[in-house]
């Protein structure tokens, strides 16, 4: 877990609130992708600079 990823707690709170496709590809890695989104924005940093 990085320094600025949401912790055991935030995501319980925060997973049911999201969208659930029905159809389609189910998601996976829901967690790893919003703490991308977090990062990009506290960091102010491109897309092609978010770490692997």
């Amino acid at each position: 877990m990085g320094r600025g990823d949401l912790s055991d707690d935030q995501w319980a709170a925060l997973a049911p609130l999201l969208p659930v496709a029905e159809v389609g590809r189910p998601s996976v890695g829901r967690r790893r992708l919003i703490d991308g989104i977090r990062w990009r924005v506290r960091t102010g940093a491109p897309w092609r600079d978010l770490p692997t």
